[in-house]
């Protein structure tokens, strides 16, 4: 009995120290990079991808994603990346290895124009990872019961409005 008390004392002790774990990132902030870098160029627009602070996990790697066929990588929790491509339509592509899925997002942009983007896991990889535990047939059964969604890769692009893009990003640095 004394050795299951201990045994959850130091489960409860761990898990409330994972919990502590801080992410904060070094990089500068977007307005140290407006001040620094300017607004897109004639016929270009900026593009920026930010991923919100809240995540707490041990192993955060940065996420990969594709503009335009160019990689984006680095893009952790608590952090953004910028790109200035011309004006035009644009493609955000999003693999991942061992995931039986591809995100694909279409978009225009305008020149001289800033859109802002927030990176989320999908829905559908939110299942997967819930049911990751089940096995083989709960892992078959859940990408059965998740084909139909709208996204069937690892993430999600969700266009975010200027105000409320420039509020988020104002904690976040920029991704190295």
């Amino acid at each position: 009995m004394l050795m299951l008390v201990r045994g959850l004392l130091l489960l409860v002790t761990a898990a409330l120290l994972c919990g502590c774990e801080t992410t904060a990132r070094s990089g500068l902030d977007y307005s140290e990079t407006l001040r620094k870098v300017g607004p897109p160029k004639a016929g270009q627009t900026r593009i920026v991808v930010l991923r919100e602070k809240g995540y707490g996990g041990l192993a955060d790697a940065g996420w990969e994603f594709r503009l335009d066929g160019a990689p984006l990588t680095g893009l952790k929790t608590g952090t953004y990346v910028y790109v200035d491509r011309p004006a035009g339509q644009h493609q955000f592509v999003a693999e991942e290895a061992g995931f039986p899925g591809v995100t694909r997002i279409d978009f225009s942009a305008r020149s001289g124009e800033t859109l802002f983007f927030a990176a989320r896991m999908s829905e559908r990889k939110n299942a997967v990872i819930a049911n990751a535990s089940t096995g083989l047939l709960g892992y078959g059964l859940t990408l059965a019961m998740t084909s139909g969604y709208k996204n069937q890769g690892p993430m999600d692009f969700l266009a975010l409005d200027e105000t409320a893009a420039r509020t988020t990003i104002a904690e976040l640095k920029l991704a190295q």
